[in-house]
């Protein structure tokens, strides 16, 4: 095995991921989303990495927050970085760094569009690449680009507040060679360094013309088919692309520049990612998948990229047996495609504890009020305003199962 990376030595590797949404941008109904505040991950980091180790993780999901590490144009805050950094090592945890899970920092102004953007967020990631090298060697340039598009530029939920296909196809592009430049700077700094793209999963189920299918199908993959240099003019999108404002030079310059991923993570909730539409109204609902929708999934991502896979994130809302349940499913689900030969390198439990829900963002109620126990571990606030971390039946069974036991 001399000589491999992580990913080719034929093991399977469990990972948990911590919740690390950060859109610090405050307007007119809408409040400050910092996901580490809102849980107390600030305070109890190092007792939350230890958990984690505890749990038989061998691999953890942990972002960075860009907005406080570089508070100013080039001027870095490295303290808190470099504590959680020596604790990883200490741990012996490998960490997959999320460097943007959405949102940029505050004197960023019009954030994606800002004409800098690629440059300043490649520019970062250099940064914490050659501080940290031969300790972070592992590196997601930005988590789920398709719903940052469809959340900054598609549906105005998030800055800078666009609107339609133009404003998806205006983010798209740029998150793009952000992550392109992302990828080679590291590279250049880091030349060992692996790279795990992670694509949300998006599946239909109903109520949907077969044209508009067709259309969501193909969409869902122009993240990862921008950055591989793969949307040309026989692109099934890239008339879609050209009309809605991507321009020849934008898109040659990615054809040019394209990079490849070592692992493409997928991400997957069986409550959630599979969507159908009512026939009569179209009005969107969540429709339950289970094992189904992810193994679905996981074979059009195999099919269309011939790369490494990862479980990057799953886990399901409700009741610890509930929970418990899904993770004896999933883990069995992807067991069982790996037996078939599926190239599956691993397996994440996302979140680890519980998240505080997208919605807080637009809404005065504390942040209790939306608290969604997903994780191992269940947030409960005591009387001294500690959120403490409740552990359920999934811990002793998430390290049963990290360990070989019981397969």
């Amino acid at each position: 095995m001399t000589g491999r990376r992580w990913y080719e030595d034929g093991r399977f590797r469990f990972a948990v991921g911590i919740e690390d949404t950060f859109v610090p941008q405050e307007a007119h109904g809408h409040r400050k989303l910092d996901e580490y505040e809102l849980t107390q991950h600030y305070a109890q980091w190092r007792e939350d990495l230890d958990r984690a180790a505890d749990a038989g993780a061998e691999m953890i999901r942990w972002g960075i927050p860009w907005y406080l590490v570089e508070p100013e144009p080039g001027h870095f805050r490295w303290e808190w970085l470099d504590q959680v950094v020596e604790h990883l090592d200490r741990l012996g945890l490998r960490c997959v760094v999320d460097l943007m899970h959405y949102g940029t920092p505050l004197w960023l102004d019009n954030q994606f569009l800002n004409s800098a953007y690629p440059e300043r967020v490649s520019a970062y990631a250099a940064a914490v690449a050659e501080r940290y090298r031969g300790s972070l060697t592992d590196w997601t340039p930005l988590n789920e680009p398709v719903i940052n598009a469809v959340y900054c530029g598609e549906q105005g939920s998030w800055p800078p507040y666009l609107h339609g296909d133009d404003g998806f196809v205006k983010i798209l592009v740029r998150l793009a060679r952000g992550m392109v430049l992302t990828q080679r700077r590291i590279a250049e700094v880091q030349p060992e360094a692996v790279f795990v793209h992670v694509d949300a999963g998006f599946r239909w189920a109903g109520g949907l013309s077969p044209a508009r299918l067709r259309h969501l199908e193909e969409r869902r993959f122009l993240g990862l088919d921008l950055v591989l240099g793969r949307v040309g003019e026989d692109h099934p999108m890239y008339g879609y692309l050209v009309q809605h404002g991507a321009t020849d030079d934008e898109l040659g310059w990615l054809r040019a520049n394209a990079v490849t991923p070592d692992v493409i993570g997928v991400n997957y909730y069986p409550a959630f990612t599979t969507v159908g539409h009512d026939p009569e109204t179209g009005a969107p609902r969540p429709v339950e998948a289970g094992t189904e929708g992810l193994a679905d999934l996981l074979h059009a991502y195999a099919a269309r990229y011939d790369r490494p896979l990862m479980v990057t994130e799953t886990s399901r809302g409700g009741p610890a047996a509930e929970r418990l349940g899904w993770l004896e499913e999933s883990v069995a689900a992807v067991r069982a495609l790996r037996a078939d030969g599926t190239d599956l390198v691993g397996y994440t439990w996302f979140p680890f504890f519980a998240l505080v829900d997208w919605l807080y963002r637009n809404d005065h109620e504390p942040p209790d009020r939306w608290l969604v126990q997903m994780g191992l571990y269940d947030l409960s606030r005591d009387a001294g305003n500690t959120l403490r971390r409740v552990p359920t039946p999934l811990v002793d069974r998430f390290r049963q199962l990290a360990r070989g036991e019981g397969e």
